[in-house]
C-alpha cells in the first residue's frame, strides 16, 4: 500500500535500493549513476555507458581501449550455438531466439559458482547477444551463415554490418549508438526486477538475464515500439493519421508508444528519439512516416494528455535505417543487458531472497468433506 491505499502492479512501492539509475524525479528525469542521459546521449558512445554501468565509473581512455579490445574479441559463436540458431525455425519470435541463445551459451559456458567471473560473463553477452539475433535472422532469411567477427569498433556499428552486409554510414552508427545509451537501464522496471528476484535465489547471471528476456517478451513491456511502427504505417498522411487515431480513441483502443507508468509529464529519451528520426528522415526524403508520427503525437497529447514514450519514435528511427521491424524489441535486449547485468550484481552485493507477501482473497476456512458426499 502507498498512504493507505492499494495499488496495482506495486506501483508507487519500493522493493529496495539501487546506485544505478534515478528514474522520473520531478515528473521526468534519468541518471545512470548520477549522469543525465541528455548528457550520455550526446557525449558518450555506448561502450562508455556500459563500463559505466558495469565496472561503477566512466572510463579513461586507455581503459576504454582496452574495454572495446575486449568485447570485439567476444563476438564470436561457438559451433554449437551456431548449430542451435540454424535448426530455430524461421518463423520463431526473435525474443525466443535470444532466450534460447543465451540459455544455451549458459551450458556452454557456465558462470562460476562463486561468481568470480561475473563481469566476463556480463561482457560475453553484451559482445555477442547482435551476433546471436543477427546470425539467426540472415540465416533464415537470406540463407547466408554471416561472420559475426567483424571490425567495427562499436556494438552499433557491429550490429549494422552483420545486418546489411556492409560498414553503416557515419550518421547510421551513431544513431544506433544513441538509442542504445538510451534504453540501456531504467531502474525497478519488469524485466531488471525479474532478473533481480532470479538473482536473489543466488542463480547464476544466464538464468536471470534468460528470464528478464521473458518478461520483455510480454507486450506490456517490451514490444511497443513493433507497434507503433504498424501504426505509423497504416497512415499515408497526417490528416488521414489524425482522423484514424480519433476514431481509435472513440473506439477505446489502446495506442503503443504513449505514457509511462513512472513518468509523468514527459519521458526524457522521447525528444532524443524524435531529433534523430527527424535528421534520418531529412536524409532520405521521407515524406510520409515522420509527419504522420508528429501528427499521431499531437493527437494523443490534444485529447488524452499523453506523452509519447522512449519506443514511439524510435520506431521510425530503427526503420529509417532498414531494420525490420521484428528485430526491435531484440534491439531492447542487446541494449538493456549492460542494466541487467549491472543490477545482477548489484543484487548479489548484499543479496537476500525476494519474497514479498500476498494479500489473500479466497474463501475463509473450510472443513474437510469426503468424497462420497461432495455435491
Amino acid at each position: 500500500m502507498a498512504d493507505g491505499k492499494k495499488v496495482g502492479g506495486l506501483a508507487g512501492i519500493s522493493a529496495g535500493e539501487t546506485a544505478l539509475c534515478t528514474v522520473g524525479k520531478e515528473g521526468a528525469g534519468l541518471t545512470y549513476r548520477g549522469y543525465d542521459i541528455y548528457d550520455l546521449a550526446q557525449e558518450a558512445s555506448f561502450e562508455e555507458v556500459a563500463y559505466l554501468l558495469l565496472r561503477g565509473k566512466l572510463p579513461n581512455q586507455n581503459e576504454l581501449n582496452t574495454y572495446i579490445a575486449n568485447l570485439k574479441k567476444l563476438r564470436y559463436l561457438p559451433d554449437e550455438l551456431k548449430i542451435v540458431l540454424e535448426m530455430t525455425p524461421k518463423d520463431t519470435h526473435p525474443m525466443d531466439v535470444m532466450r534460447t541463445g543465451v540459455s544455451f551459451l549458459g551450458n556452454i559456458e557456465p558462470e562460476d559458482r562463486d561468481f568470480l567471473n561475473q563481469e566476463e560473463v556480463a561482457d560475453r553477452l553484451l559482445a555477442c547477444l547482435p551476433s546471436i539475433l543477427i546470425y539467426w535472422h540472415r540465416f533464415h532469411q537470406d540463407g547466408k551463415k554471416i561472420n559475426v567477427e567483424t571490425d567495427d569498433n562499436s556494438i552499433a556499428g557491429h550490429f549494422l554490418n552483420m545486418l546489411h552486409g556492409k560498414p553503416p554510414s557515419k550518421l547510421h552508427q551513431k544513431t544506433l549508438d544513441t538509442t542504445l545509451i538510451l534504453y540501456a537501464e531504467h531502474e525497478f522496471n519488469a524485466s531488471t526486477f525479474t532478473g533481480r528476484v532470479i538473482t536473489a535465489t543466488l542463480s547464476d547471471m544466464y538464468s536471470a538475464v534468460t528470464g528478464a528476456i521473458g518478461a520483455l517478451r510480454g507486450p506490456l513491456h517490451g514490444g511497443a515500439n513493433e507497434a507503433a511502427m504498424e501504426l505509423i504505417e497504416k497512415f499515408n498522411n497526417p490528416d488521414e493519421a489524425t482522423q484514424g487515431i480519433l476514431s481509435l480513441l472513440k473506439d477505446k483502443q489502446k495506442i503503443m508508444g504513449f505514457g509511462h507508468r513512472v513518468y509523468t509529464t514527459s519521458d526524457p529519451r522521447n525528444s532524443v528519439n524524435k531529433k534523430m528520426s527527424k535528421v534520418l528522415s531529412d536524409e532520405i526524403g521521407d515524406k510520409k512516416l515522420y509527419a504522420v508520427s508528429e501528427a499521431i503525437e499531437s493527437v494523443m497529447w490534444k485529447e488524452k494528455k499523453l506523452f509519447a514514450n522512449a519506443d514511439f519514435f524510435a520506431a521510425s528511427v530503427y526503420h529509417f535505417m532498414g531494420i525490420p521491424t521484428y528485430l526491435f524489441t531484440p534491439i531492447f535486449v542487446c541494449s538493456r543487458i549492460t542494466g541487467w547485468a549491472a543490477h545482477i550484481m548489484e543484487q548479489r552485493e548484499n543479496n537476500k531472497l525476494i519474497r514479498p507477501a500476498a494479500e489473500y482473497t479466497g474463501p475463509s476456512l473450510k472443513s474437510w468433506l469426503p468424497v462420497h458426499v461432495r455435491n
